[in-house]
């Protein structure tokens, strides 16, 4: 409910869950503890889906996909904005950690050739969370694991034919100028 209309007031979200309000304060004083711990649990499952995708020992590929399925899981059981709750420093503390990890990643993953060199700065560390909510919006019907195939796909070849090359794209920019 909270992903759908930010705005949702505990009474609403207590009748969604088939229970009384008196029953959500029992377990939580304020929307705002509800919130905190809905962030919290958003969180802790980002920071165990990187765990678990081993981004510093598996091989790279490897890696990248079990993060992207693990996010994509993520995105899917805890579908709330963050950037609502970085005014917190623990919280933002706790996101940054996780971003750098991710970061760490992605230049292994240049190093390693997997992704391509010469992109802007911060480039693959910007698309990816967006193609990974995307897939969890827009194609709810795949499962996390073949959302991370389209995913992972796209962030590696691209969506144009695969036969395009480079000369291809510089005869059509230039046609068309």
């Amino acid at each position: 409910m909270l992903a759908a209309d930010p705005a949702a007031t505990i009474a609403s979200i207590a009748a969604e869950a088939g229970v009384d309000r008196r029953t959500v304060y029992r377990r939580f004083s304020s929307r705002e503890e509800l919130l905190a711990a809905i962030y919290e649990s958003r969180l802790t499952a980002i920071e165990h889906a990187i765990e678990d995708a081993r981004l510093r020992e598996a091989p790279v590929a490897v890696a990248l996909h079990r993060y992207v399925e693990n996010i994509i899981a993520v995105n899917r059981t805890w579908p709330v904005d963050l950037a609502r709750m970085l005014a917190d420093e623990s919280v933002r503390a706790r996101r940054d950690a996780s971003v750098r990890e991710v970061d760490a990643f992605l230049d292994r993953a240049t190093d390693e050739g997997l992704l391509r060199r010469g992109l802007p700065a911060g480039w693959v560390s910007a698309l990816l969370p967006q193609l990974m909510h995307l897939v969890s919006r827009q194609l709810p019907e795949l499962s996390p694991g073949r959302a991370a195939d389209v995913v992972v796909d796209t962030l590696l070849n691209g969506v144009g034919p695969s036969s395009t090359s480079k000369a291809d794209l510089r005869s059509v920019v230039t046609r068309d100028q």
